[in-house]
C-alpha cells in the first residue's frame, strides 16, 4: 500500500487589485474548515524573503515564478492544496508553473477584473505610482498583461463578491477533484 498523496495547486493570477490575496485568504479559511490541508503562497511575501533578490526584468519574472511552482510543487506532492496569488501576467510563465507542477495538479485561475476597478481599489497605491511615473514597467500601465489562451477557470471579480468567488472555484475544482468533497 503507497501512501503517496498528492494535493492540487490553485495558482490565482491577474492585474494587482484584481484581489488575488483576498480570495487566497477566502480560499484558505473554507478548505481548512473543511479539513483540507492548505497552505498559501503569495507573491508579495515570496519577493520579501526567498525571492527579494529578484526584480521586474523579464528574466527575474521567470526566475520569481518557477521557485514559487517548485515550492508549490512540494507541497502538493505531500498532499497539501496549496493556493498561489501571483500576478503571472504571461502565458509563458503560466506554462513554466504547469510544467513544474504537473498539468494534472496545476490549476490556473484568471481572476479577470477591469483594469479601472483594478485602479479604484489600488490596495497599496502602486497604480498610482505608477501613473504618476514613479514605477517603470508596471504591470498593466507600463508592461502588459497577456491574457490567458486557456485556463482552468476564469472568474470576474469585478462582478461578484468575494465569498461566491470562492464558492465558484471551490464547485468548478471539486468536479475536476472529487476527492476534495470527502473531507
Amino acid at each position: 500500500m503507497s501512501n503517496k498523496k498528492n494535493g492540487i495547486v490553485l495558482w490565482l493570477f491577474g492585474l494587482s487589485g484584481s484581489g488575488k490575496s483576498t480570495l487566497a485568504q477566502q480560499l484558505d479559511e473554507v478548505l481548512t474548515a473543511e479539513g483540507h490541508m492548505v497552505k498559501r503562497l503569495d507573491g508579495d511575501a515570496l519577493r520579501a524573503g526567498i525571492n527579494s533578490d529578484l526584480g521586474f526584468s523579464d528574466e527575474d519574472r521567470l526566475e520569481n515564478i518557477r521557485r514559487a511552482a517548485e515550492i508549490a510543487k512540494l507541497f502538493s506532492e505531500s498532499g497539501i492544496i496549496t493556493i498561489c496569488s501571483f500576478i503571472t501576467p504571461a502565458n509563458k510563465l503560466r506554462e513554466t508553473a504547469r510544467h513544474i507542477i504537473g498539468p494534472d495538479l496545476f490549476c490556473d485561475i484568471f481572476l479577470d477584473c477591469l483594469i479601472e476597478t483594478c485602479v479604484s481599489r489600488d490596495p497599496k497605491g502602486l497604480y498610482k505610482k505608477a501613473l504618476n511615473g514613479e514605477i517603470k514597467n508596471f504591470t498593466g500601465i507600463g508592461a502588459g498583461f497577456e491574457r490567458p489562451e486557456q485556463s482552468f477557470l476564469t472568474v470576474c471579480t469585478d462582478q461578484q463578491g468575494v465569498e461566491e468567488t470562492a464558492s465558484i472555484i471551490i464547485s468548478h475544482t471539486t468536479k475536476r477533484y472529487p476527492l476534495l468533497r470527502v473531507f
